[in-house]
Protein backbone atom coordinates (compact mmCIF):
# COMPACT_ATOMS: atom_id res chain seq x y z
CA UNK A 1 0.00 0.00 0.00
CA UNK A 2 1.43 3.99 -1.10
CA UNK A 3 1.78 5.58 1.99
CA UNK A 4 0.33 9.02 0.07
CA UNK A 5 0.76 10.70 3.61
CA UNK A 6 4.24 9.93 4.44
CA UNK A 7 4.90 11.30 0.92
CA UNK A 8 3.16 14.48 1.55
CA UNK A 9 5.19 15.32 5.03
CA UNK A 10 8.37 13.97 2.87
CA UNK A 11 7.56 17.09 0.27
CA UNK A 12 7.61 19.48 3.66
CA UNK A 13 4.10 19.46 4.78
CA UNK A 14 3.65 19.38 8.43
CA UNK A 15 0.10 17.42 8.35
CA UNK A 16 -1.26 15.11 6.53
CA UNK A 17 -3.53 11.85 5.93
CA UNK A 18 -5.04 8.98 3.94
CA UNK A 19 -7.70 7.15 3.76
CA UNK A 20 -7.52 3.56 3.27
CA UNK A 21 -9.50 0.23 2.53
CA UNK A 22 -8.01 -3.37 2.05
CA UNK A 23 -8.16 -7.15 1.89
CA UNK A 24 -4.79 -8.87 2.61
CA UNK A 25 -2.61 -5.65 2.62
CA UNK A 26 -0.15 -5.88 4.97
CA UNK A 27 3.03 -4.36 5.69
CA UNK A 28 6.03 -7.16 6.19
CA UNK A 29 8.52 -4.89 8.02
CA UNK A 30 8.18 -2.62 11.40
CA UNK A 31 8.63 0.76 10.25
CA UNK A 32 8.92 4.26 12.15
CA UNK A 33 8.41 7.68 11.33
CA UNK A 34 10.51 10.64 12.98
CA UNK A 35 6.43 12.78 12.75
CA UNK A 36 3.59 11.22 15.02
CA UNK A 37 0.78 9.16 13.65
CA UNK A 38 -2.31 8.84 14.55
CA UNK A 39 -4.03 5.35 13.31
CA UNK A 40 -7.90 5.10 13.24
CA UNK A 41 -9.34 2.06 12.67
CA UNK A 42 -13.10 2.76 10.97
CA UNK A 43 -13.83 -0.79 10.44
CA UNK A 44 -12.87 -4.30 10.22
CA UNK A 45 -9.87 -5.61 12.05
CA UNK A 46 -6.34 -5.47 12.10
CA UNK A 47 -3.55 -6.75 13.97
CA UNK A 48 -0.40 -4.06 14.86
CA UNK A 49 2.62 -4.91 15.99
CA UNK A 50 4.47 -2.15 18.34
CA UNK A 51 7.99 -2.72 19.71
CA UNK A 52 7.77 -6.08 19.76
CA UNK A 53 4.04 -6.50 21.17
CA UNK A 54 0.90 -7.35 18.81
CA UNK A 55 -2.25 -6.02 19.69
CA UNK A 56 -5.95 -6.72 18.43
CA UNK A 57 -7.90 -3.38 16.87
CA UNK A 58 -11.84 -3.84 16.13
CA UNK A 59 -13.67 -0.58 14.77
CA UNK A 60 -13.27 2.45 16.39
CA UNK A 61 -9.74 1.69 17.89
CA UNK A 62 -6.81 3.94 17.65
CA UNK A 63 -3.37 4.15 18.36
CA UNK A 64 -1.38 7.42 18.32
CA UNK A 65 2.63 6.36 17.98
CA UNK A 66 5.00 9.42 18.81
CA UNK A 67 8.37 9.59 16.53
CA UNK A 68 10.72 6.68 16.35
CA UNK A 69 8.62 4.33 17.71
CA UNK A 70 8.85 0.90 15.47
CA UNK A 71 5.48 -0.59 14.25
CA UNK A 72 3.83 -2.54 11.65
CA UNK A 73 -0.02 -3.89 11.01
CA UNK A 74 -1.46 -6.59 9.02
CA UNK A 75 -5.12 -8.55 8.80
CA UNK A 76 -5.50 -11.71 9.38
CA UNK A 77 -6.58 -13.75 5.98
CA UNK A 78 -9.55 -12.39 4.15
CA UNK A 79 -10.16 -9.75 6.43
CA UNK A 80 -11.11 -5.92 4.78
CA UNK A 81 -10.79 -2.99 6.57
CA UNK A 82 -10.98 0.44 6.53
CA UNK A 83 -8.66 2.89 8.43
CA UNK A 84 -7.19 6.89 8.75
CA UNK A 85 -3.64 7.89 9.81
CA UNK A 86 -3.46 11.29 10.29
CA UNK A 87 0.96 12.73 10.65
CA UNK A 88 1.72 15.60 12.23
CA UNK A 89 4.99 17.19 12.98
CA UNK A 90 5.64 17.73 16.85
CA UNK A 91 6.14 21.63 16.61
CA UNK A 92 2.39 21.71 15.48
CA UNK A 93 1.69 21.22 19.04
CA UNK A 94 1.35 24.10 20.81
CA UNK A 95 1.30 23.40 24.14
CA UNK A 96 5.25 22.25 25.82
CA UNK A 97 2.99 19.92 28.07
CA UNK A 98 1.04 18.45 26.11
CA UNK A 99 4.02 17.86 23.45
CA UNK A 100 5.79 16.25 26.26
CA UNK A 101 3.21 14.08 27.57
CA UNK A 102 2.57 12.62 24.21
CA UNK A 103 6.41 12.15 23.13
CA UNK A 104 6.21 10.04 26.26
CA UNK A 105 4.62 6.43 24.89
CA UNK A 106 2.53 4.91 22.94
CA UNK A 107 -1.12 5.04 23.72
CA UNK A 108 -3.68 2.63 22.29
CA UNK A 109 -7.63 3.32 22.77
CA UNK A 110 -9.89 0.44 22.29
CA UNK A 111 -13.49 0.64 22.26
CA UNK A 112 -14.05 -0.57 26.17
CA UNK A 113 -13.15 3.12 25.89
CA UNK A 114 -17.03 4.46 25.81
CA UNK A 115 -15.98 8.37 25.45
CA UNK A 116 -13.71 7.48 22.35
CA UNK A 117 -16.39 7.97 19.88
CA UNK A 118 -16.12 11.56 20.53
CA UNK A 119 -12.64 11.50 18.37
CA UNK A 120 -13.87 10.80 14.89
CA UNK A 121 -15.97 13.52 14.74
CA UNK A 122 -12.89 15.31 15.39
CA UNK A 123 -10.76 14.04 13.11
CA UNK A 124 -13.10 13.64 10.55
CA UNK A 125 -13.81 17.97 10.98
CA UNK A 126 -9.51 18.36 10.43
CA UNK A 127 -9.53 16.14 7.21
CA UNK A 128 -12.41 17.90 5.72
CA UNK A 129 -10.15 21.14 6.05
CA UNK A 130 -6.97 19.20 4.96
CA UNK A 131 -9.18 18.23 2.10
CA UNK A 132 -11.06 21.73 1.07
CA UNK A 133 -9.15 24.44 3.23
CA UNK A 134 -11.47 27.66 3.75
CA UNK A 135 -10.64 31.08 5.30
CA UNK A 136 -8.33 31.19 8.24
CA UNK A 137 -6.63 27.84 6.76
CA UNK A 138 -3.61 27.14 8.94
CA UNK A 139 -5.04 28.60 12.39
CA UNK A 140 -7.97 26.40 11.85
CA UNK A 141 -5.91 23.14 11.59
CA UNK A 142 -3.65 24.35 14.79
CA UNK A 143 -6.92 25.00 16.57
CA UNK A 144 -8.67 21.25 15.23
CA UNK A 145 -4.91 19.80 15.56
CA UNK A 146 -4.39 20.39 19.21
CA UNK A 147 -8.50 19.92 19.98
CA UNK A 148 -8.07 17.00 18.71
CA UNK A 149 -5.03 15.83 20.94
CA UNK A 150 -6.19 17.19 24.31
CA UNK A 151 -9.66 15.57 23.84
CA UNK A 152 -7.46 12.05 23.29
CA UNK A 153 -5.33 12.96 26.26
CA UNK A 154 -8.59 13.65 28.64
CA UNK A 155 -10.23 10.27 27.70
CA UNK A 156 -10.34 7.44 30.34
CA UNK A 157 -9.50 4.30 28.95
CA UNK A 158 -8.17 0.84 30.41
CA UNK A 159 -4.14 -0.50 29.12
CA UNK A 160 -4.61 -2.72 26.08
CA UNK A 161 -3.75 -5.91 26.20
CA UNK A 162 -1.35 -7.29 24.05
CA UNK A 163 -2.31 -11.02 22.77
CA UNK A 164 0.10 -14.20 23.25
CA UNK A 165 2.62 -14.46 20.37
CA UNK A 166 3.12 -16.63 17.35
CA UNK A 167 6.84 -18.54 16.95
CA UNK A 168 7.26 -15.77 13.96
CA UNK A 169 6.18 -12.82 16.42
CA UNK A 170 8.68 -14.53 19.39
CA UNK A 171 11.46 -14.39 17.08
CA UNK A 172 10.56 -10.83 15.06
CA UNK A 173 10.30 -9.61 19.19
CA UNK A 174 13.71 -11.09 20.07
CA UNK A 175 15.32 -9.73 16.59
CA UNK A 176 13.71 -6.14 17.84
CA UNK A 177 15.61 -6.34 21.28
CA UNK A 178 18.96 -8.35 20.06
CA UNK A 179 19.45 -6.88 16.53
CA UNK A 180 22.77 -5.32 18.03
CA UNK A 181 23.48 -8.85 18.91
CA UNK A 182 24.94 -11.87 16.49
CA UNK A 183 21.82 -13.32 15.76
CA UNK A 184 21.16 -16.89 13.42
CA UNK A 185 18.65 -19.03 12.51
CA UNK A 186 20.03 -21.97 14.54
CA UNK A 187 20.03 -20.19 17.23
CA UNK A 188 16.46 -19.08 16.80
CA UNK A 189 15.43 -22.25 16.04
CA UNK A 190 16.77 -23.66 18.99
CA UNK A 191 15.21 -20.98 21.55
CA UNK A 192 11.66 -21.41 19.93
CA UNK A 193 11.99 -25.49 19.63
CA UNK A 194 11.81 -25.62 15.93
CA UNK A 195 13.63 -26.85 13.56
CA UNK A 196 15.66 -24.22 11.28
CA UNK A 197 13.38 -25.33 8.06
CA UNK A 198 9.95 -24.91 9.64
CA UNK A 199 11.36 -21.63 11.25
CA UNK A 200 12.66 -20.25 7.97
CA UNK A 201 8.73 -21.33 6.43
CA UNK A 202 6.86 -20.01 9.48
CA UNK A 203 8.61 -16.80 9.46
CA UNK A 204 8.61 -15.90 5.55
CA UNK A 205 4.78 -16.62 5.60
CA UNK A 206 3.96 -14.33 8.51
CA UNK A 207 6.46 -11.51 7.37
CA UNK A 208 7.22 -11.88 3.90
CA UNK A 209 10.76 -12.02 4.71
CA UNK A 210 13.43 -14.14 5.38
CA UNK A 211 15.23 -14.09 8.87
CA UNK A 212 18.27 -12.69 7.48
CA UNK A 213 16.15 -10.20 5.97
CA UNK A 214 14.32 -8.57 8.45
CA UNK A 215 17.03 -8.45 10.87
CA UNK A 216 19.24 -6.58 8.11
CA UNK A 217 16.06 -4.17 7.70
CA UNK A 218 15.80 -3.93 11.35
CA UNK A 219 19.75 -3.06 12.11
CA UNK A 220 18.72 -0.22 9.42
CA UNK A 221 15.87 1.22 10.86
CA UNK A 222 17.78 1.22 14.49
CA UNK A 223 20.61 3.08 12.31
CA UNK A 224 18.48 5.42 10.75
CA UNK A 225 17.35 5.90 14.54
CA UNK A 226 20.68 6.43 15.51
CA UNK A 227 20.93 9.09 13.30
CA UNK A 228 18.26 11.48 14.30
CA UNK A 229 18.99 11.32 17.70
CA UNK A 230 22.60 11.07 17.91
CA UNK A 231 26.06 12.63 16.46
CA UNK A 232 27.66 9.17 15.98
CA UNK A 233 29.57 9.21 12.60
CA UNK A 234 28.90 6.39 10.21
CA UNK A 235 31.45 3.50 11.67
CA UNK A 236 30.15 3.65 14.74
CA UNK A 237 26.65 3.66 14.36
CA UNK A 238 27.24 0.51 12.20
CA UNK A 239 28.93 -1.56 15.08
CA UNK A 240 26.02 -0.23 17.20
CA UNK A 241 23.29 -1.82 15.55
CA UNK A 242 25.09 -4.96 14.79
CA UNK A 243 27.50 -4.61 12.01
CA UNK A 244 30.98 -5.94 11.80
CA UNK A 245 31.98 -5.33 8.29
CA UNK A 246 31.70 -1.46 7.14
CA UNK A 247 31.76 -2.09 4.06
CA UNK A 248 28.95 -4.66 4.30
CA UNK A 249 26.72 -2.09 6.70
CA UNK A 250 26.88 0.56 3.05
CA UNK A 251 26.00 -1.97 1.47
CA UNK A 252 22.56 -3.31 2.94
CA UNK A 253 22.06 0.17 4.10
CA UNK A 254 21.96 1.57 0.01
CA UNK A 255 19.67 -1.81 -0.88
CA UNK A 256 17.19 -1.02 1.91
CA UNK A 257 16.90 3.20 1.92
CA UNK A 258 18.30 3.84 -1.66
CA UNK A 259 21.17 6.09 -0.60
CA UNK A 260 24.32 5.56 0.92
CA UNK A 261 24.81 6.26 5.15
CA UNK A 262 26.26 9.47 4.54
CA UNK A 263 23.47 10.61 1.85
CA UNK A 264 21.05 9.43 4.29
CA UNK A 265 22.37 10.81 7.59
CA UNK A 266 22.91 14.53 5.24
CA UNK A 267 18.95 14.53 4.47
CA UNK A 268 18.53 14.54 8.71
CA UNK A 269 20.10 17.26 9.45
CA UNK A 270 18.60 18.75 6.84
CA UNK A 271 14.78 18.30 7.45
CA UNK A 272 15.25 18.90 11.42
CA UNK A 273 11.75 20.37 12.44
Amino acid sequence: MLDTAAIIISQGKKIAYAYAEGVNDNMIQSHFHDFFELYYLLDGERLHMIEGETYHFTANDFVLFPPHIMHYSYGEKDMPFKRIVLYFTPDLITDEDVRQKLLEKVTIFTTQSLKASSILPLLQDLTRELDSPGKYHDAFISNQLNRLLLSILRLEFNAAKSIPKTRSAQAVDYIHTHYMDDISVNQLAEMLYISPYHLCHEFKNATGKTIIQYLNTTRILHAQRLMLETDYNITRISREVGFSNLTHFNRIFKKVTGVNPSEKKKQYKTNKW
